[in-house]
């Protein structure tokens, strides 16, 4: 979960084209099966709470390859996911 310690190196990604049904325990779920998942987070928007569609999964490094590669065009609930490594644009 975010906020805890960790030794091991990790990588972010982008999720997009997510269903709107989809939360946060749903996309840890789905992801948890390709790889070890430290956190699962879908963006949400601040008024409304609706889901935007797109989201951030933390795997650990060893596993982040593996992970884009069975993800990326993933259909979940009929939607194809969008999966690579998310880019750090804070500066």
């Amino acid at each position: 979960m975010p906020g805890e310690f960790r030794n091991e190196p990790s990588v972010t990604l982008y999720v997009g084209n997510l269903p709107w049904s989809v939360d946060d325990s749903q996309l840890r779920q789905v992801f948890s099966a390709h790889g070890d998942v430290l956190a699962a987070r879908v963006i949400t928007d601040r008024d409304t709470g609706r889901s935007r569609g797109y989201g951030f999964v933390e795997v650990a490094a060893h596993d982040a390859g593996s992970v884009i590669e069975s993800m990326n065009g993933a259909l979940v609930e009929g939607r194809e996911l969008t999966v690579n490594e998310a880019k750090n644009v804070r500066q």
